[in-house]
């Protein structure tokens, strides 16, 4: 199995690390890309990461889950062309896709928010007009969820989805993670 997260300058830092961490430990592939023209990408809180590749060197690339954390720096991804392309093909084979906070508004520039429950940041719902307050919301393939509070659940949901519950509870007693996911 394997993940894609798409790193963006203003990303939120614990919406990226928590899945590739968790995805990680349960043996996932996660290969980490940046959005922008440098392969050090700086999140919101000046924390760097080094991403593996461009974004437009995956592009071929077929992944189980495409991850997009959210943070200030979404809205300069707004209506991101090979972004959008990226994500209408991954909906397209029938695979996950994770967004948190705000990047849930990343799905409505693709055209794939409609008729689906979405998870997001109280500020992006009257955008994506939903009201939901559940932490993490799973519909049909889309793993979606609330901010940087429900990082850790969101990541567990992305877990089980690739590598099934008695991998995600087993992890979750090797860290002792008590909070139900």
């Amino acid at each position: 199995m394997n993940a894609l997260i798409c790193l963006h300058p203003g990303f939120e830092e614990i919406e990226a690390i928590a899945p590739v961490d968790l995805l990680s430990r349960a043996g996932v592939t996660v290969t980490q890309a940046a959005c922008g023209s440098s392969l050090q990408v700086t999140g919101r809180s000046g924390i760097k990461l080094q991403a593996d590749y461009a974004l437009s060197d995956c592009t071929a690339q077929c992944y189980d889950l495409i991850i997009l954390p959210g943070g200030p720096g979404i809205m300069q991804l707004r209506n991101d062309l090979l972004l959008c392309e990226r994500l209408q093909a991954h909906a397209a084979e029938d695979k996950y896709i994770g967004c948190i906070c705000a990047a849930p508004l990343l799905l409505k520039d693709a055209g794939l928010h409609a008729t689906r429950r979405i998870a997001c940041h109280p500020s992006a719902e009257a955008e994506l007009g939903t009201e939901l307050k559940e932490p993490v919301i799973i519909d049909g393939k889309l793993i979606t969820s609330r901010g940087a509070g429900t990082a850790t659940e969101f990541a567990f949901a992305l877990v089980e989805a690739l590598k099934g519950r008695e991998t995600a509870t087993a992890i979750a007693d090797s860290i002792c993670w008590s909070h139900p996911y």
